[in-house]
This record gives structure tokens, sequence and C-alpha cells, in this order.
């Protein structure tokens, strides 16, 4: 099969399955979701270097990492159901080279405002890119290799969290050709060239099997509801909590109800809604939906409110921060490489459940380091809570997009894709709101600067209360998750007759 040639879904699976270069597909779709990985984190490094030199405000600080988050949930479910509709080769390709073009904007920009709408724009391109990755694997891989590839998923997503704040780091010191923060979005441009010259030869096309429409009031449904959440949480402290914010987040809860009518509706119609409704009729996708928000909240509180700790807080460049991170990452990494291929096939849902109260301990354990050893903790004493963490964070992250996508019809595979970004971004996107209310809202409006670091150190801990306490959330709702996994992850079950047949969860 060439990559010119395009698969129609079917039950029984793609007839790409036994072609080789379907693994340099694989590649080229990890680089692309490794990129939109490190540059999230890249940025949250770089976060103080772009106050100082491009006089951001705090209020623009948020808003360059939350406008991000902002126009990638709100695209997340349209992009993945264009994918569906025109094929998600094509949509990957539109969205890495948009998302390419985006990052030279943000590198180029001339003040913090062209830097926020960039980030904007580059954001709704990774919302075109993202959802194929995970469609063009579950559509091209048959269901006894998709252990090893979320294996893989979950390493990249180790290897993009320790990259990104070291690469940061480094680019930000080292200042290349005197432009400060700017490499850091100017680097995705080799990377964004490369991906779009490969893909475009290697991916293989598919699409739903049978022709859908765009769902435009879907669509439009679905930005507005988020952005009537979103918009005001982002806000709301900078602006002093206006009446409109909480009127405008009571009604997007509105909205998303008239969305779900209106999807029913469309469903008789046509068969041709935004958001496969019918998705969440699966045990196994409907809590995995709500786990993957949920923990979206924790992570958005965390890693910004982290980097505004060790910089603001204790006074660390950005490269001594980003160092700091490391053993977090390599834990993230191989706990999540284990998690998928070793842990989860024998002992099921219990380890999820284990990564949560093991993520919860490590956040514990951070706040009692930071209160005992103050403005003088040093990089060492921070291993053992963020190697607590991160193997932690690794348990849950790898097998919980597995277990989601499990029993889900190949055929929605890009609604369904769409769907765990869009909610994980929702969350993440909800967690960087709140961090005006669980981390500024802890900070004085005016600081003398030897108080600066004493209460940049006060709201971390009190912003790691709120985090342990989603990490708790969690662990509850896991308990809607299946029990076992009955995915074929060992090489025997790969080699049997069975192994081309859909995963079964046994709840």
């Amino acid at each position: 099969m060439t990559s010119t040639e395009t698969l129609v879904d079917s039950p029984a699976g793609p007839a790409a399955t036994a072609d080789r270069r379907r693994w340099f597909a694989l590649a080229i779709v990890m680089t692309a979701a490794f990129m939109d990985l490190v540059d999230v984190t890249i940025v949250n490094i770089a976060i103080p270097s772009i106050q100082r030199e491009a006089g951001a405000s705090y209020s623009q600080i948020q808003w360059i990492a939350a406008g991000y988050a902002l126009a990638f949930a709100a695209g997340l479910i349209t992009g993945g159901r264009l994918g569906d509709i025109h094929g998600r080769k094509r949509l990957f390709l539109v969205g890495i080279g948009g998302f390419t073009l985006a990052s030279a904007l943000c590198g180029f920009a001339a003040n913090p405002e062209m830097l926020v709408a960039s980030r904007i724009l580059q954001g709704g391109m990774a919302a075109m890119m993202v959802p194929q990755v995970l469609s063009i694997v579950h559509a091209t891989f048959p269901a006894h290799e998709r252990g090893k590839v979320f294996g893989l998923f979950g390493a990249i997503v180790g290897l993009g969290a320790v990259s990104g704040p070291l690469l940061g780091a480094l680019l930000t010191e080292w200042n290349l050709f005197g432009l400060e923060w700017r490499p850091i979005f100017l680097i995705n441009l080799p990377v964004g060239v490369a991906g779009l010259i490969l893909g475009s030869r290697f991916i293989t096309e598919s699409k739903a099997p049978k022709a859908l429409k765009l769902d435009l009031v879907g669509v439009a449904l679905v930005t507005l509801g988020l952005l009537m959440l979103l918009y005001p949480l982002t806000r709301g402290r900078e602006l002093g909590w206006p009446v409109w914010g909480y009127a405008s987040m009571a009604g997007a809860l509105v909205v998303f109800a008239a969305l779900v009518a209106y999807e029913k509706r469309k469903t008789a119609r046509d068969g041709s809604p935004l958001v496969e409704l019918s998705l969440f009729k699966v045990k196994s996708f409907a809590a995995g939906i709500a786990v993957q928000t949920v923990f979206g909240v924790g992570l958005g509180v965390f890693f910004l409110v982290w980097t505004l700790y060790m910089q603001f807080g204790l006074g660390w460049s950005p490269l001594r921060a980003g160092l700091t991170g490391v053993p977090f990452s390599i834990a993230v990494s191989t706990a999540a490489g284990m998690s998928v291929q070793k842990l989860v096939p024998r002992f099921g849902r219990k380890v999820l459940q284990a990564g949560a109260l093991v993520m919860a301990a490590g956040v514990l354990l951070y706040i009692w380091e930071s209160e005992r050893y103050g403005m003088g903790i040093a990089s060492w004493q921070m291993v053992l809570p963020l190697v607590v963490m991160g193997v932690g964070m690794g348990l849950i992250f790898a097998p919980l997009t597995d277990a989601v996508l499990s029993e889900v019809p190949r055929e929605h595979a890009g609604s369904a894709s769409g769907l765990i970004n869009t909610v994980q971004q929702m969350g993440n996107a909800l967690g960087l709101g709140l961090v005006s209310v669980v981390f500024f809202g802890e900070i004085a409006d005016r600081l003398r600067p030897a108080q600066v670091g004493p209460a940049f150190v006060n709201a971390f801990q009190h912003a790691l209360w709120w985090v342990a306490a989603v990490m708790a959330v969690i662990f509850l709702l896991m308990f809607a998750l299946p029990k076992r996994s009955a995915q074929h992850v060992e090489e025997a079950d790969a080699e049997a007759p069975v192994a081309d047949k859909e995963p079964e969860l046994v709840g």
C-alpha cells in the first residue's frame, strides 16, 4: 500500500497493519505530539525572561499559557471530526504546517499582545494536528499492537516533559543572537518542516467509512460554551470578579445542555454530529473522560505554579529550574512504559488508582519539604517528592489513554480522540484559570522586593494542597473504570488468531 492510498475504517481493521511503513508514520506523528508537549513546558520555563524582556504583565503571562490551552481545547473536537471527514493525514499536515507558521509568529512577536495572539493561533493549529495522532494510531494499528504503541506514547510524554524545560532553559540562558526567549518558538520551524515533508510521504490516509458533514452549529456551541466558561475564570481576578463573569460561567452550562440536545437531534436526522454522544454509552470511555478532565485541572495548576515558585519565589535561573525537573520527567517516562506494558495487563485498574495515590503522596511530601526548608531549599532536596510524583503521573497517563480508546469503534476514532484531548485541555485551561485563585489570590498586589520570595513560596504551598485534593478526586473517579483490561499485550496473544479483534474491557 502506498502513502497515497486511502484507508477506510472497517471492523476487521485496516489492511495496512502488516505494512512496516506504519512505524515510520508512527515516528512522524509522535514527533508532532512531542513538539506540542515541548512547546507547553518550554514556555513555562521561559516565562520570567518573557516578562522581563517583553514587559508582559502577570495577566499576560497567564494568557500566554492559557490562551494556547483555550484555543487548543475549543478546537480539538472540531479537529478530530474534520480528520474523520476529510482524512486524518490531510488534517495532520494542515495542522503541523499551521503550527510551524504560528511558532514563527510567536518567535518574531513585537509585543506581549502579539505573542498572546500568536499563541492562540498556535493552539488552534495544534487542535488540527494533535487529534490525528491518536486517530492515526487507532486506525493504523491492530488491537494487540496498541499496548506497545501507547507505551511508546507514554515514554514520549516523559521525554517531552524533560526536554521542554531543559531546552527552554538552555535556549534562554544562551540568548542566541541576542534573541532572548524567542528561540524557544523558532526551534519548532525545522522540526515542523521536516514533519510536513516526511508526513506527506509516509502517513497513509484514513477517514470514516461513510461520508460525514461538519456540524457547524455544534462547532459554534462547543466553542461558545468553552469560551464562556474559561475566559471569565482566567480574567476574573484581574478584573475584580465582575458579576458578568459568574453569569457567563453559569450560562456556559446552559450552552452545553443545548449542545447535547442539538447533537441528539442531529444524530437522529443525518447521523453526522460533531460530538458522537453514543461514545458516552461506553463505560470505559465515559469514566476515562471524567478522569482526564480532573487530571488536566491538577496538571494545569501544578506546572505553572511550580515554575513561578522556583524562578520568582526561590530566585533560581531558568537552567537550574529546568535541571531540577529532570528526575520528575525521567520518573514519568519510566513509569509510563512499565505501566502499559507490564503492570496494567496484570493488575488492571489498581495500577491507575495506585498512581493517583502515589502522586498525591509526592505532592504532600513536596509541601512538607517546602515548609521545612523555606527559601533555603536545594534542588537535591526536591528529588524525592518529584520522583514520587513522576512515578504516580506515569502510572496514570499512558494506560488511561489506552483504556479510554480501547472500546471505541474505529469509525469514531477521530471524534473520540478529539474529545479525549478536549477534556484534558479544558481541564488544563481550567487549572491555569484557577491559578488566579489558588496562587495569585494568595499574593498581595503590592510587594516590596524582600517580600516577593516568601509570598511566592507560601502561594506555592497553598496551590499544592489543591493539587493533592484533585488527586484524591481522581482516585475516587477511577472506581468507575473497568477493573481489568483484556488487551492482547503479550507476544503470545499477538500471534494468536484472535489478535486482530477489537479489545474487550470487562467491567
